[in-house]
């Protein structure tokens, strides 16, 4: 499942062209991607440590999935996709609201991403694909909030300004 092109897009998500995924990186140029939190019955949110060998983000602790979709394809079905891939996890996501940001990150990249926020449910443990993850957890809601203040530094910045957003939403805060 090569992801090697990115869709820029405008900020009101027309699509404009595809680009290389590192060029954009490097650039800061608006794309589209697409972010997945996955809660189980008890409440607690599914988080996963990226794989050491991300271009960034590396070790640091995210949402359950997160990607960019490819030209021509429905960004909910490639969020699905890219589910099965990097957590081995398959169950119902539903759109739950987009977002623009924009924020410097390591080895001198920019993430500018139109971010579609996807939720689910699921009791399954996944079972992570090991170049795209090193580790997972499941969570309360309360210590993952506690942690991130805590230790702001282990966690992706978008999966930062994402999470109260999605909690707000769902009623969890």
């Amino acid at each position: 499942m090569d992801r090697n092109k990115v869709l820029v897009v405008n900020e009101k998500d027309e699509p404009l062209f595809e680009m290389d995924k590192m060029e954009a990186h490097e650039k800061g140029v608006l794309h589209r991607a697409f972010s997945i939190f996955i809660f189980n019955s008890k409440n607690e949110i599914l988080i996963h440590q990226r794989a050491g060998d991300k271009y960034h983000g590396a070790y640091l602790w995210t949402n359950a999935c997160c990607s960019h979709p490819q030209l021509n394809e429905d960004v909910k079905n490639s969020a699905i996709q890219r589910l099965q891939f990097e957590m081995g996890l398959q169950c119902s996501i539903h759109f739950l609201f987009s977002f623009i940001y924009k924020t410097v990150v390591e080895n001198n990249l920019i993430e500018h991403e139109y971010d579609y926020v996807f939720i689910g449910y699921s009791d399954k443990d996944p079972e992570p694909n090991p170049t795209e993850v090193k580790a997972y957890k499941w969570l309360s809601i309360n210590d993952l909030k506690i942690d991130i203040v805590n230790q702001p530094q282990l966690y992706t910045y978008w999966f930062k300004m994402a999470l109260p957003k999605v909690l707000e939403k769902l009623k969890l805060f």
